[in-house]
């Protein structure tokens, strides 16, 4: 019986994969054949989850980068392409989360949370671009939220507002490389069993399950489930689309 999805052979840059849904995806991605340079800001962590990969039989490398960092994030895909030959499938998932009131927004913090979670995942696009449209199979995932989705509920509006401008630039640049035959999708997780999400109190924990169809959090190797399919030959039809894994969070259009 043949594999499901095909991955072989490619090679994949995943941001924020030094925990949580990054560290599962790129493992994921590992596991199932994927070269894969797990990148994060934490060099020591990415390196040691990275080598954890490599161990259990995949072809991973850690990589310290900034996204909030143009110049970081262009010596980590040169790095990348030195190492593996190319770049053909781009995972961003580095992010930070705030669940800030809006009277209590500084404009620091602000310009913080879009310069990781917006302007990362755009230049990281932007600096793979050469790679992505020569490949025969070129896959962006932007990981979004629900919060970019409805609006979000305990989380901050400067997250909210970062995570719908990744679903607006996920249709966007699906539209200028759809040409190459690339595609760009966004995964939106409801809220998942994540360290990101230890900020969060017992109340507004409590708060959000009973919001969730299924009453519980998700978890990160469900998240993880929708990007290795997004990232499959098989998945070469799907382009601009906002996948939903919530739990019944979030039943919009």
């Amino acid at each position: 019986m043949g594999e499901a999805f095909t991955f072989k052979g490619r090679v994949a840059v995943v941001t924020g994969a030094a925990q949580g849904i990054g560290f599962h995806s790129a493992k994921k991605l590992c596991e199932n054949g994927m070269k894969v340079a797990f990148v994060d800001l934490n060099e020591e962590k990415v390196k040691q989850m990275a080598a954890a990969a490599a161990e259990a039989g995949g072809e991973a490398v850690g990589i310290a980068c900034d996204v909030s960092d143009e110049s970081s994030i262009e010596a980590m895909i040169t790095q990348v392409a030195e190492l593996f030959g190319t770049v053909d499938v781009v995972v961003n998932c580095a992010g930070i989360l705030s669940s800030t009131k809006i009277p209590d927004i500084k404009r620091c913090d602000w310009d913080k949370m879009l310069a990781v979670n917006l302007s990362g995942t755009f230049f990281t696009i932007q600096k793979a671009w050469p790679y992505l449209i020569k490949s025969r199979c070129g896959r962006v995932i932007n990981i979004s939220s629900t919060a970019g989705r409805m609006g979000g509920v305990e989380n901050s509006i400067s997250y909210t507002a970062s995570k719908g401008g990744v679903c607006a630039i996920t249709k966007g640049i699906a539209r200028k490389m759809a040409p190459y035959g690339v595609t760009v999708n966004a995964v939106c997780p409801g809220p998942t069993a994540t360290d990101i999400v230890k900020t969060y109190t017992e109340d507004e924990l409590k708060n959000l399950n009973s919001k969730i169809m299924l009453g519980r959090l998700g978890e990160p190797e469900e998240i993880a489930a929708a990007v290795c399919f997004l990232a499959s030959e098989e998945a070469g039809y799907i382009t601009a689309a906002m996948i939903d894994v919530n739990g019944g969070f979030y039943i919009g259009s």
